[in-house]
């Protein structure tokens, strides 16, 4: 990790999409894609096991916080569909917050539960949260995928005006 850093390592789906969009955000300093939640080592795209399609983000907290980190995280990925995101089905494309610290776990909590009284999204939120565990990074032709493919395959997006309220 990068001095002056912070580290958040999430799942939302397939990894493509999510990097594509975290990548832009004001204080997020790099990305990049793995696999992380499950027990295989050395994990690799053709074998996983259990792990989950993950993207690490560093990101400077005097420019942006792990809550707005995770914000942005509700906004571009359904957290009500379990196992699954868009056409991808099953474990690898499950919604996880893979906390750090007591800290984050707090912060990850707390965010769900006002997404959850903000009745921004139709279901109840099945995103898991678990401390981090291993990352193993994907395989290059995976990384900066939307950068060399802009036509490639992506189920996520910023929704519109979409804004999450802290509950009173």
């Amino acid at each position: 990790m990068t001095v002056g850093t912070e580290r958040a390592v999430l799942a939302g789906g397939c990894f493509w999409g999510m990097q594509d969009l975290v990548r832009k955000q004001p204080g997020v300093v790099s990305t990049r894609v793995g696999y992380s939640g499950g027990d295989t080592p050395n994990a690799t795209y053709r074998d996983h096991g259990d792990h989950a399609e993950a993207i690490e983000i560093l990101f400077d907290p005097a420019v942006t916080s792990y809550r707005d980190v995770l914000e942005f995280f509700f906004q571009i990925h359904d957290p009500t569909t379990k196992d699954r995101q868009g056409n991808d089905i099953g474990r690898s494309y499950r919604s996880a917050i893979f906390y750090g610290d007591e800290e984050q776990h707090r912060v990850a909590l707390d965010t769900i539960a006002d997404v959850e009284a903000s009745g921004l999204w139709p279901g109840k939120v099945v995103t898991e949260v678990e401390p981090v565990g291993d990352f193993w990074e994907a395989e290059p032709e995976h990384q900066d995928y939307l950068e060399r493919y802009p036509d490639g395959y992506t189920c996520h997006f910023p929704r519109p005006n979409w804004k999450l309220p802290r509950r009173v």
